[in-house]
């Protein structure tokens, strides 16, 4: 009798035979220009196969070469490296796309920063003054809206019966009301709490951010009823957490990190991101996690004068870039708050504009 464990192991085999077959059709379709069908059967074996290397690295290989998509191309070589950290065809690949990339980033960030001070230009430097502002009126009515569109992001991962008209991506405004009316203040009082506590935190100017900063974040959120640090193994379905014991130093190089001049010198989208996945590593709570790191990450950007962060249920890439980020490669996280606070941005300068006409 064939025990199970041989079965999947000639299950898996014969997978990976079938996927390299497909990769290998992959590469004769793109040698002879079939771009699409390359495509096609490159997702098909990946698929079948979405670790095996040599299938992620053919793939970057499509999309450096074809596509001249530098980002995916490059986030495959690594991903590739990930799960063969020697393998010399996507070390090699990578050595050369890395530089590319990372000089694409800065851009985004650069035309982001670009983009701020233009909305902002009263303000830029000056934290506290935003009432200097020839908008303040305007952002003040938006700020409303972002914010009662804040209290109800729990839905996106936590089950909340909250529900709000979603802001378009594509700015389109008829879509641009909040249904005030419609948020379950009852079925998540922490969050408001929460955002009153970051608020006052502002005021603080350039003060660290402390342990007990983040812990009554997280107790807020929990309307009172959140505990210190877990005391139990937690599972996430694509990583276990570190276990309890570890918790309280991981949390204490934490709070040194997110003090230190590595990452207070870090642009404050970049520094506001690694924060939120660094926090979320740690998975230091049982329970509002995400709510508490979501709030983090915005007390940071809120401090240079960025507006908050919106995820929104929709964002299945919230989770995928998250994914990324827990896997080795934090670079997507990054890109998508970063494009996140474009959404919220150009939403801004819409009522603006609007307004003023």
């Amino acid at each position: 009798m064939v025990q199970p464990e041989v079965e999947d192991q000639e299950r898996n085999k014969n997978e990976t035979r079938d996927a390299l077959v497909a990769m290998e059709r992959a590469v004769k379709m793109k040698d002879s220009g079939k771009k699409e069908k390359a495509e096609r059967l490159f997702k098909q074996a990946l698929a079948i196969a979405p670790e095996h290397p040599d299938i992620l690295t053919s793939y970057g290989e499509f999309l450096e070469e074809i596509e001249k998509n530098y980002v995916d191309a490059d986030f495959n070589y690594k991903k590739a490296l990930n799960f063969s950290p020697d393998h010399s065809q996507a070390l090699e690949n990578h050595k050369r796309t890395r530089p590319i990339v990372e000089k694409l980033d800065e851009f985004l960030l650069q035309d982001i920063q670009k983009k701020k001070e233009s909305l902002f230009p009263d303000i830029e430097g000056k934290k506290d003054k935003i009432v200097e502002s020839s908008h303040v009126a305007t952002l003040s009515r938006i700020d409303i809206e972002t914010y009662n569109e804040y209290v109800s992001e729990r839905n996106i991962a936590e089950g909340s019966k909250i529900v709000l008209q979603e802001v378009n991506a594509t700015i389109i405004p008829e879509k641009l009301k909040t249904c005030r009316s419609q948020i379950d203040h009852h079925e998540d009082p922490g969050i408001h709490e929460a955002l009153k506590f970051i608020e006052s935190a502002l005021l603080r100017k350039n003060q660290d951010i402390s342990e007990n900063d983040i812990l009554q974040i997280h107790k807020h959120v929990m309307a009172e009823q959140g505990e210190d640090y877990r005391q139990t193994q937690v599972f996430i379905y694509f990583y276990t957490p570190p276990p309890p014991n570890k918790i309280k130093l991981l949390m204490d190089d934490f709070v040194r990190w997110i003090n230190s001049i590595d990452a207070t010198s870090l642009h404050p989208i970049r520094y506001a991101a690694l924060a939120h996945y660094k926090l979320t590593h740690i998975h230091p709570f049982s329970d509002g996690n995400g709510r508490t790191s979501r709030l983090l990450m915005n007390w940071i950007l809120m401090r240079a004068d960025y507006p908050r962060v919106i995820v929104r249920k929709e964002d299945q890439q919230y989770f995928e870039t998250l994914k990324d980020a827990q896997l080795g490669d934090e670079r997507p996280f990054i890109r998508f708050i970063a494009q996140s606070i474009v959404q919220t941005m150009d939403f801004y300068q819409w009522v603006i504009n609007k307004d003023s006409s």
